[in-house]
C-alpha cells in the first residue's frame, strides 16, 4: 500500500488545496491531509474546525483522511509508515522554499517530497489572500469549498463584531 501525507494550515481550505488533494489521491492509495499544528499563531478556525472542514470538502475522495500534527511533518510520515510527502506548488517562490525544506526532509529520514503544480486556474489562491478579500466583502465564491464559503463569512462576521 503506497500512500502519502499531504500537510498545510488549510485556514481556509481553499479550491486549489482540493485540486491538489484530489490529484495526490488518484496516484496513491491513501492521503493523510494533515493540519499542521503552529501554537504561535491565531488562525481564523480552530484546528478541529479545520478538520471538520476539510473532511466535509473531501468526503468524495474515499481514501483521503483528515489529521493533525505538531511536529515535524517527516516524523508523523515515518509514524504512519508513509515515504512520501505531496505539496502543491503555485510558482517559483514556492518552489524556492519548498525544494530546501524537501531536500532537508529526505535528509533527516528519506522521506522524499512530491510536487503537484497547481491548476492554472487557482494558482493565484492563498488561504491568506482569501481571508484578506473576504474581510474587505469581496466576492469569494468559487475560490473556497461551498462547506467552507458561508462559515468564513461568518467567522469574519463575528471577528469584526468583536
Amino acid at each position: 500500500m503506497t500512500g502519502a501525507v499531504c500537510p498545510g494550515s488549510f485556514d481556509p481550505v481553499t479550491n486549489g488545496h482540493i485540486d491538489v488533494i484530489t490529484r495526490a489521491a488518484a496516484q496513491f492509495d491513501e492521503i493523510i491531509v494533515t493540519v499542521m499544528i503552529n501554537k504561535s499563531k491565531r488562525g481564523l478556525f480552530s484546528v478541529d474546525e479545520r478538520i471538520e472542514l476539510l473532511g466535509e470538502a473531501t468526503a468524495h475522495l474515499k481514501n483521503v483522511r483528515i489529521s493533525s500534527w505538531h511536529g515535524l511533518l517527516v516524523d508523523y510520515a515515518k509514524q504512519e509508515g508513509f515515504t512520501a510527502i505531496v505539496k502543491g506548488l503555485r510558482g517559483a517562490n514556492d518552489f524556492d522554499y519548498e525544494l530546501q525544506m524537501a531536500q532537508m526532509n529526505q535528509r533527516l529520514t528519506g522521506v522524499d517530497t512530491l510536487f503537484i503544480p497547481s491548476n492554472p486556474s487557482f494558482s493565484f489562491l492563498s488561504s491568506s489572500l482569501v481571508k484578506e478579500v473576504a474581510t474587505f466583502g469581496g466576492d469569494v465564491a468559487g475560490m473556497v469549498p461551498e462547506n467552507v464559503h458561508s462559515r468564513l463569512l461568518s467567522r469574519i462576521a463575528e471577528r469584526a463584531a468583536e
